[in-house]
């Protein structure tokens, strides 16, 4: 029986956590990069 725990889950779990946040800023910014644009051209419109 081993008493150590195994450090390879939390690892695993950081990097999950790590590039599952990664990956939603990309999409929060590209949809916020959108509008913006969005609110551009309609600003521009005449």
């Amino acid at each position: 029986m081993r008493e150590a725990m195994d450090p390879w889950t939390f690892v695993v779990a950081s990097y999950a956590i790590g590039v599952g946040a990664t990956l939603g800023m990309v999409v929060w910014s590209l949809i916020s990069m959108r509008r913006a644009e969005s609110r551009r051209d309609r600003a521009r419109k005449p």
